[in-house]
């Protein structure tokens, strides 16, 4: 039986600078030669994801935005797109504002990814656009007003402020809004003591990315191993046949794992991927020649 291997990225195949190191990138690029099928499951971009995994020939399309998209890393073109309804964009933008909250809005014009912003009230929300603007990330655009970029398809609005305020505003999206969207409330690991509120479509989990890849890319016969670190890494870990956290991972992932590896910072994902491969290379030599 083949094996698809699907890891998160940061806080678990990436070290804590956020950077795929040089031993992972080595072993993972010999692997891949060999004929690994691997892909990466983040609520990153694709535009973050080619800085980071650059030189490494992914075969498979990458799992972004939590599975909002399903691309081709080398073109970033978008293979399947899971944006928001358009009125329920405009309920919850509502619903934010109520809450003296104000979104980054994440979406898709037809041609290209854009990230709009207008008033940045925090240092959280400073510290990530600092962030992306460092990067030199093509997608963030000053708008005067949020609402026009409704017109876009429409894929995340990202939330940053403290815990407590954000966990009443998910209360109140889950409440109104439960059967549309899909919520994900964590700490930015970068960015201690700020937390991140995303809010996506319904469809837009990794789980159901990983399901889409099996049946579109002829995996259905292949043995599913994923790793991960957050809570928006459940519900993959439920799908999956093997589901392996860091020793980093939130307490709640680690209730859903078959098994514990070393951290993020010890190259813990790539050193069981090649060990895990190495055993079924090996055995399936072994059958090949009997």
């Amino acid at each position: 039986m083949n094996t698809l291997y699907v890891s998160d990225l940061d806080g678990t195949l990436l070290g804590d600078n956020a950077i795929l190191s040089s031993f992972s990138k080595k072993i993972l690029d010999e692997l891949l030669h060999q004929g690994l099928q691997l892909t990466v499951a983040s609520a990153r971009s694709v535009i973050s994801m080619q800085v980071m995994l650059k030189g490494l020939n992914l075969r498979l399309p990458v799992i972004e935005f939590n599975g909002a998209f399903i691309s081709n890393l080398d073109s970033g073109r978008h293979e399947i797109i899971n944006s928001i309804c358009p009125s329920v964009v405009e309920s919850i933008y509502k619903l934010i504002l109520e809450f003296g909250c104000v979104p980054f809005v994440s979406s898709f014009n037809g041609t290209e990814d854009c990230a709009y912003y207008k008033d940045i009230i925090n240092d959280g929300m400073l510290w990530y656009l600092n962030d992306r603007l460092t990067s030199k990330d093509r997608r963030w655009r000053a708008i005067e007003d949020l609402t026009l970029s409704f017109n876009d398809q429409i894929v995340c609005l990202t939330v940053i402020g403290h815990a407590q305020e954000l966990l009443e505003l998910q209360g109140a999206i889950i409440e109104r809004y439960e059967t549309s969207v899909e919520t994900h409330l964590m700490e930015n690991q970068y960015s201690p003591g700020w937390y991140w509120l995303t809010i996506h479509d319904r469809k837009a989990t990794k789980a159901q990315a990983i399901r889409t890849l099996v049946e579109n890319y002829g995996l259905q016969e292949s043995e599913i191993v994923v790793f991960g670190d957050q809570i928006n890494d459940i519900k993959m870990f439920k799908f999956a046949n093997h589901a392996i956290g860091v020793a980093n991972a939130d307490a709640e992932l680690k209730r859903y794992a078959t098994l514990l590896i070393g951290s993020n910072i010890e190259d813990s994902v790539v050193k069981y991927i090649h060990q895990d491969w190495s055993n079924r290379y090996a055995l399936k030599s072994d059958f090949d020649v009997g």
